[in-house]
């Protein structure tokens, strides 16, 4: 690859990061006005919306098989879930510890996962990897308060990330099935379908219109920025760079979130999400290194 369209896609992959980071943000502003099923199906609505010109872009043909709808619909049903989720978990709790403690926590569960699952023998490294997780995360959760976990939105962000976990194991299969873009763009309109009959009879689904400049710049960028441009610009960077490469910048969206939530939202930078994030970041380097 050259070293000019190299560059390019690094510079595109920290917009995508900061694209990712800043979503926590939006849905706290979202959580003030309207119900949570509500927002969930117009986040879905316009995702889906939003994906129709890059499926134009892209001209991949939409094939869709009976293997592919195991994979679409299962993860339809997990993704509306880890929207309710973390919904209820921004709601209550920090916008930038929720990201913090959900995309760090997250590769740490889907690897337990593959762990027992498919019963893999793991290295020593990655051992100590799972410690350090777990020192993290007591870090973290604050779980030498239980009480104070109990009672604070840290259960529902720990329910984020075993949900994605499970988001991940079915996406990384899925590949071999479906095309990236159109796996997310047919989650996003089954998902839209489901929430629909769910959130029609609220008596404030319609309040969307409504609303301020404040909500529908969250809206559309949750929707249109921090998912679907995001998503669109990792899945081509990865198929360039590598997915060991562009894993990596993962690594970059809980500091965006974190600082992000500081500027907009006034957010306190909490020591103890400071050092147990990069406990828990370290954690996941050690999981995922290769052997060389």
């Amino acid at each position: 690859m050259k070293q000019k369209e190299e560059h390019k896609l690094t510079l595109l992959m920290l917009l995508a990061m900061l694209f990712w980071g800043g979503g926590w943000t939006a849905l706290k502003i979202l959580t003030y006005n309207l119900p949570m099923e509500v927002i969930v199906f117009w986040r879905w609505f316009f995702m889906a919306l939003s994906f129709l010109p890059i499926l134009y872009v892209f001209k991949v043909p939409l094939r869709l098989h009976f293997d592919n709808l195991k994979y679409i619909l299962a993860s339809s049903v997990l993704n509306i879930a880890f929207m309710v989720s973390s919904f209820y978990g921004i709601k209550y709790g920090y916008a930038g510890a929720g990201s913090v403690i959900i995309t760090t926590f997250s590769p740490i569960m889907t690897f337990l996962l593959v762990a027992i699952l498919f019963r893999k023998n793991l290295t020593t490294r990655q051992y100590f990897g799972l410690l350090l997780g777990l020192i993290g995360g007591y870090i973290l959760l604050q779980l030498n308060n239980l009480e104070l976990f109990f009672d604070s939105a840290n259960i529902y962000f720990l329910l984020c990330a075993t949900i994605w976990a499970g988001v991940t194991l079915l996406s990384q299969h899925s590949q071999k099935h479906i095309h990236p873009i159109h796996y997310s763009f047919s989650i996003a309109v089954v998902a839209t379908v489901v929430s629909f009959f769910y959130a029609k009879e609220n008596p404030h689904f319609l309040d969307v219109f409504s609303q301020g400049l404040e909500f529908w710049v969250a809206m559309i960028y949750l929707a249109v920025f921090g998912q679907t441009i995001a998503t669109t610009i990792f899945f081509v960077a990865s198929g360039k760079l590598g997915s060991q490469k562009t894993s990596s910048f993962m690594f970059l969206v809980p500091l965006f979130a974190l600082f992000i939530a500081w500027a907009i939202l006034d957010e306190p930078l909490q020591l103890h999400v400071i050092i147990g994030g990069a406990v828990s970041m370290l954690a996941v380097y050690f999981i995922n290194k290769d052997k060389k």
